[in-house]
């Protein structure tokens, strides 16, 4: 059966918040936040849950018939995500408590992030707030066809996307995919690397 990618219907958050759990239980950003491995496989879903939840309100989330991967959007004028966002996100699910320890380590990194967000995507466009494909299915082109249907429609509409990644590995995947590097920095505070990244349209 072909796995086609469509829009992510609101019964299959769960299931696709635990496929995002998966897919960045090994990211650079949340083995810092969260060091135990045990609580971070036990938190990530429930995090994800907020992100999925937020961006079907505020924007686009994409998956495939067979769920085993996600790409959030978040819409042109809406893609600064703002705590009373996320908050209303979380009424619907169990917010990820990262604790005190985890908020004072992300306060530096969310802050960074977003001046590199703003000064490399100051006008309207389509940001990519995370692509995440659970580990088993990964290198197979899920990805790629996860972000195309956006990319497309960004393009049509004359607009730019943007992200950031602060996994290295990530930087060749979505250059492949058109996205260019336009900011590649360390956060001062805990010395993680963050590229940002735009596809602008031709």
């Amino acid at each position: 059966m072909e796995n086609s990618v469509l829009p992510l219907p609101p019964s299959q958050i769960k299931q696709a918040s635990t496929v995002l759990g998966r897919a960045f239980y090994d990211e650079p950003l949340f083995q810092y936040l969260i060091p135990d491995e045990a609580r971070r496989a036990r938190l990530l879903p429930s995090f994800h849950s907020i992100t999925i939840r937020y961006a079907l309100r505020y924007g686009e989330v994409y998956t495939t018939s067979k769920i085993d991967g996600v790409a959030c959007w978040l819409a042109p004028g809406h893609t600064t995500p703002t705590w009373w966002g996320m908050l209303r996100a979380a009424r619907h699910g169990a917010p990820a408590s990262f604790g005190l320890t985890g908020l004072r380590r992300y306060l530096p990194i969310g802050s960074y992030v977003e001046k590199v967000h703003e000064q490399a995507a100051s006008g309207m466009h389509w940001y990519l707030w995370g692509l995440g494909v659970d580990p088993s299915c990964q290198h197979q082109g899920i990805g790629g066809q996860l972000i195309q249907p956006m990319l497309e429609r960004a393009a049509r509409d004359h607009l730019p996307c943007y992200l950031e990644t602060m996994n290295e590995i990530n930087v060749p995947f979505y250059e492949k995919h058109g996205f260019m590097v336009v900011s590649d920095g360390i956060v001062p505070e805990c010395g993680l690397r963050v590229w940002g990244m735009v596809a602008r349209p031709s």
